[in-house]
């Protein structure tokens, strides 16, 4: 990362929660010097202050990139004080939820680049997945910059047009909630056959992270996974009639659940 364009002009992180200071370890992680970097956090951590970075200094007139890692509540007050980077060559990243591209140009002017990206929280352990999109002023390069810098957390896809934000959300941004949901009620199965809730837990957990990095790495897709674990008249195959129910199964219950998350978000963009 020392040859970047990022390197050479500084990267802005504004705000440094839990994704913040994972994108931020990755980025150091990966070469990128601590004099390029100046980090905007009101409470700072102290691993941050230990990090070496430019803390709540004086900004460069035009860094590479601002990347926004505020909550969206806090929004309001921290775009402002950006605008004078607005309307040139300095790209905007913004990872907070809810936060519409048609917000970012109302504030820092409509022709400044601008890249929303959308992760998900196991990005906060380097296992995240981000989806990110562009408006008409971010270029290839632009967007291969903010591919590298948001694959320190995890992997990393584009999306054709803003829309489909929505529906990331309801899978990936959403989805590690539905994932943490199983491990709970698959543990209170066990218990309920007669297992400890502590054993329980741990089945649970290592079985759904286990299954998760298989799907990961098989050359197979997981409809060929299910079936190579099931056999005829077996055990598995009694649990899956439970689970594929098509009138109140899996098939139909994530199917509404992802809907409710996606029709949430549109809602929560247009407030």
């Amino acid at each position: 990362m020392q040859d970047t364009r990022i390197a050479k002009d500084g990267l802005v992180l504004l705000g440094c929660g839990k994704m913040g200071s994972a994108m931020l370890a990755g980025w150091l992680a990966r070469g990128l010097p601590k004099s390029s970097v100046w980090v905007v956090d009101p409470h700072p951590s102290d691993w941050l202050k230990d990090q070496g970075v430019n803390l709540n200094q004086e900004l460069p007139k035009t860094p590479a990139v601002v990347l926004v890692a505020v909550k969206p509540q806090m929004m309001g007050d921290a775009l402002p004080t950006l605008q004078a980077m607005g309307n040139g060559k300095t790209v905007f990243v913004s990872v907070a939820a809810g936060t519409t591209i048609a917000t970012f140009e109302k504030t820092l002017g409509g022709q400044t680049p601008i890249v929303r990206a959308m992760p998900n929280t196991p990005a906060a352990i380097g296992q995240g997945i981000t989806a990110i999109v562009g408006n008409d002023h971010v270029g290839e390069t632009a967007m291969d910059e903010a591919e590298k810098l948001l694959s320190a957390v995890g992997d990393v896809v584009r999306l054709d047009e803003e829309a489909q934000i929505d529906a990331v959300t309801g899978v990936s941004g959403s989805g590690p909630a539905y994932v943490f949901h199983m491990i709970e009620t698959m543990a209170a199965g066990g218990v309920a056959q007669g297992l400890s809730p502590e054993l329980a837990l741990q089945l649970a957990t290592a079985t759904v992270a286990g299954a998760g990095a298989l799907a990961k790495s098989a050359v197979e897709g997981p409809d060929q996974l299910r079936i190579n674990v099931t056999s005829p008249n077996g055990t598995t195959q009694a649990a899956l009639e439970v689970l594929m129910n098509q009138k109140d199964g899996f098939p139909v219950l994530l199917k509404r659940a992802v809907a409710a998350a996606a029709d949430r978000s549109r809602e929560l963009s247009n407030d």
